[in-house]
């Protein structure tokens, strides 16, 4: 129940709708508006057709505020906050069973967050699939890591994993074949590969992709159009990471001496002053027609797949990793937690279509004061893959072989396509 897991779960269902599938996304009444928008647009411009049903979220119940229903709403940034929430999201269980139940589903298709879901699942004989968020590259090294990496928590949702149906993967693949055959064929997880499932949208859907952009997306591409090609940088940290004072002010010096042009997404921590005294004395004003700051949500797929952006500096968040494979740019890596450090390898090492800024430490989502990425890294990083090297052909050519092979698989008769369709296939003979 973040945006980063609930983005792709939602896209998801839109896919399996256009194979004929009844899709329905269960949904807490907090986040029911930003699915139903969603939903609308797509049976308007479609004509597919998507149930949401609601159940309660039990916040005032573990002592958080009435309406806090996804990490993204949380009042602090506090282990504590955080700890409440998952136990609201344990308590889930009951509701789900009373909906399945009453529903009987063919399939549920559950978060990795939701590990009793599997149980739920199994008490009706409906097959569970779980959904990660993440690449088979990632799958496969949290599996094949040595040493106990994995906390009660990911105990429970691996042992859920393995008791599951199997799990469904947003990625494709050509992306990441050995990894893909790695996952399923040694390790031995039945798995489906039905992405980049954001390809699934219509072209004016991608400026609404999640929130409410905080900036006109018209005026956005028509700063972007007066830029030629391949000449900006964009970068977004995603909805999680809430980065100190100390590292915006780096990043903005970084920029400036870069002699880049760029869009920068801010997100400013939960609970810092309005006033900005990150921001270098007169950045702004200097930065007048050479980059474009927005303060909020981003229209970032419609961002990357315009063709003056030639770069993107990433926290390596999978759908964001994803969405820059897809626009066939390079990227600059700036893991900050969770999984993001292995798909920054994937990026980096495997495909070859990035450069890391050096994030060598992982920092909870109010930041790290003592540790950030100076100003001379993100320069030297940025220059890599923005300005004109032989380096930065080959990334870009690579780049953008990958994105052109990302929408073949999900064209008829592709990866991703026919792996859909197989397990669309075996659902139907599993009901009968």
């Amino acid at each position: 129940m973040a945006p980063g897991h609930m983005i792709p779960i939602i896209d998801m269902a839109r896919l399996f709708t256009t194979q004929g599938v009844k899709a329905t996304i269960i949904t807490t009444p907090f986040n029911e508006p930003l699915v139903a928008k969603t939903i609308e647009r797509t049976k308007t411009c479609s004509g597919f057709n998507i149930d949401i049903k609601t159940i309660k979220f039990p916040a005032v119940e573990v002592g958080l505020p009435e309406g806090c229903e996804n990490i993204d709403s949380l009042p602090s940034n506090e282990n504590s906050a955080r700890a409440s929430f998952m136990t609201a999201t344990g308590m889930l269980r009951q509701p789900l069973e009373q909906l399945l139940q009453d529903c009987r589903p063919h399939c549920v298709v559950a978060d990795m967050f939701f590990p009793w879901a599997t149980d739920v699942a199994a008490k009706f004989g409906i097959p569970r699939l779980v959904f990660h968020g993440t690449s088979f590259f990632s799958l496969s090294t949290m599996l094949s890591a040595k040493g106990d990496i994995f906390t009660k928590f990911l105990k429970e949702a691996h042992e859920a994993e393995v008791r599951s149906y199997g799990v469904v993967v947003n990625s494709f693949y050509e992306l990441e074949p050995a990894y893909a055959n790695l996952y399923i064929k040694v390790l031995g997880r039945k798995a489906w590969h039905i992405g980049p499932v954001s390809l699934c949208k219509e072209a004016e859907d991608k400026g609404q992709r999640g929130k409410e952009s905080s900036i006109d997306t018209h005026e956005c591409l028509k700063w972007l159009n007066t830029k030629n090609n391949d000449s900006v940088v964009y970068i977004c940290f995603g909805s999680l990471a809430n980065l100190t004072d100390s590292q915006l002010m780096e990043i903005a010096m970084g920029l400036e001496a870069s002699e880049q042009q760029f869009i920068w997404v801010v997100k400013k921590g939960k609970g810092k002053k309005e006033e900005e005294d990150w921001m270098p004395k007169g950045f702004e004003k200097r930065m007048e027609g050479k980059g474009l700051i927005i303060r909020g949500w981003a229209p970032q797929v419609l961002i990357l797949d315009h063709e003056a952006v030639g770069g993107f500096v990433t926290h390596c968040g999978c759908n964001s990793t994803l969405e820059g494979v897809i626009a066939g740019v390079p990227m600059v890596t700036w893991p900050m937690f969770a999984d993001q450090f292995y798909n920054e390898k994937l990026v980096t090492e495997v495909l070859k279509i990035g450069v890391p800024v050096g994030a060598q430490q992982c920092v909870n989502m109010m930041g790290n004061e003592a540790y950030s990425i100076k100003k001379e890294a993100i320069v030297k990083a940025v220059r890599r893959i923005i300005m004109v090297s032989e380096e930065a052909k080959e990334m870009r050519s690579r780049a953008k072989a990958l994105g052109e092979m990302a929408r073949r698989a999900m064209e008829k008769g592709g990866s991703s396509y026919s792996d859909l369709n197989a397990l669309i296939e075996e659902l139907k003979i599993l009901s009968g």
